[in-house]
């Protein structure tokens, strides 16, 4: 498949026009299924190994009984991430400079909050990383080594590699994730007419917290934010793309409802019917592989957590790149006057921004301070702050889209319609009852 991305690197060296900017008025030159990947990109990056675990658990706790929550929640991260990639595209504005509009109270939060989540996050990610490999070669390094080991390799990956690399990475461990995940799922033997069933909206008792997690949890994070930089940074810069980027979007959530649903479905036959419990965290996924083991033998249980794996290693390099990009946008609006701002979208496109110096800084934040809580326990103070401010930061997400895309910001053809509204709305009022019931849940 040829991107535009591969044009980027041209331009970013000198050659030939910016990527997009020969097609953004007409649209693309062939099929537009053929461009699909930030969609993927994004996609991979907000399923974590934390994830997986809440629809395990979800599954093994009620077994189908929620699968209609799942399919909500891949209607919600829909509706998000077009609306982000639209802003991008009808405005040729970024995210951050269309927040910057709303106040200088949005530019307060989000420098808080990508300083201290970018470090929390940082070791939370190696760490995830490092599991599946401490179990998968018991007789190597230890957990911190490998974490630190899946840190740097992160860094050097993205420091060193332009979009269209990344892309293809990314795609290729969304296919490992999603194969592996499929795979189990048939294994275990789903139960189809209990499937069905599930898809019809029930609350049984004491599920109310899992429904809001499953609507709301999987596959968000700040990275659907960075959905719009990297539509922009694949090449696509004008209206012309939009009807791509909904297919991109769309074909990536539908494959991630495809990939929770199998973990429901491992869920509810492998652990809900043997009344097996997980842990909490990260690790209750390394208690799943002791069950495969036990169940269908070594091969299956391995299988397991090489996708593991892929879903943590793809969360640590998306956020490297797509967080990192956001960053480098925040600086450069901080920086400079509201006449110089029209050339972020343009760097993004060129590939200039993966290049800067805002960049690689904070690819270095998400790697090398964090090591530091690797080795300590991570200061109480610190766990509070990265709890609250990543708690709001999806009610933050989708209440700001509502306002700009209903605003004089966008330009009229492109604003929300009753559909989008009525999306962004219920998504906005179900991240704050997350956020409330997340920062009740801190170890005040």
């Amino acid at each position: 498949m040829t991107s535009t991305g591969d044009t980027g690197r041209t331009a970013a060296s000198g050659v030939g026009p910016p990527p997009g900017t020969e097609t953004a008025a007409a649209g693309p030159r062939k099929p537009r299924w053929r461009y699909i990947g930030p969609g993927m990109v994004v996609a991979a990056t907000g399923v974590g190994a934390g994830d997986l675990v809440a629809t395990l658990i979800a599954g093994s706790k009620f077994g189908y009984t929620l699968l209609w929550a799942a399919v909500i929640g891949c209607l919600v991260k829909i509706s998000l991430a077009e609306a982000a990639g639209r802003w991008h595209l009808a405005t040729g504005r970024t995210m951050f400079e269309g927040w910057r509009s709303l106040g200088s109270w949005t530019t307060v939060y989000f420098a808080i909050y990508v300083v201290i989540w970018g470090f929390v996050y940082g070791a939370t990610a190696m760490s995830s990383s490092a599991l599946p490999i401490v179990a998968l070669f018991p007789d190597g390094p230890g957990l911190k080594t490998w974490a630190v080991i899946t840190g740097l390799v992160g860094l050097v990956f993205v420091w060193f590699n332009h979009y269209a690399v990344f892309e293809k990475v990314m795609t290729a461990l969304v296919g490992v994730m999603f194969v592996v995940v499929v795979y189990v799922a048939v294994r275990v033997g789903p139960d189809v007419p209990a499937a069905l069933a599930g898809l019809v909206p029930v609350l049984p008792d004491g599920s109310l917290l899992y429904t809001l997690g499953l609507i709301g949890g999987v596959g968000g994070t700040i990275t659907m934010a960075a959905y719009g930089y990297w539509v922009n940074a694949k090449g696509w810069t004008g209206p012309g793309w939009m009807k791509v980027m909904r297919l991109d979007n769309r074909v990536a959530y539908i494959t991630t409802g495809i990939f929770v649903v199998a973990m429901l479905i491992v869920g509810a036959e492998l652990l809900h019917s043997a009344q097996i419990a997980l842990n909490q965290g990260d690790r209750g996924l390394l208690d799943l592989g002791d069950v495969l083991a036990a169940r269908f033998g070594a091969f299956t249980a391995k299988l397991f957590l090489i996708g593991f794996f892929a879903a943590s290693f793809s969360s640590l390099i998306g956020v490297w790149h797509g967080v990192s990009l956001l960053f480098t946008d925040f600086v450069r609006h901080v920086r400079r006057t509201r006449a110089d701002e029209r050339g972020a979208v343009a760097e993004l496109a060129t590939g200039a921004a993966e290049k800067s110096l805002p960049f690689r800084g904070y690819l270095l934040w998400l790697t090398f301070p964090p090591i530091s809580l690797l080795f300590l326990d991570q200061p109480f103070g610190l766990v509070i702050a990265y709890g609250v401010l990543g708690a709001f930061f999806m009610p933050f997400l989708a209440l700001t889209l509502l306002w700009l895309l209903n605003s004089g910001r966008t330009p009229r053809e492109w604003r929300n319609g009753w559909l989008s509204n009525g999306m962004l709305t219920s998504a906005g009022l179900l991240f704050v009852v997350l956020c409330v019931q997340q920062v009740r849940e801190l170890p005040w």
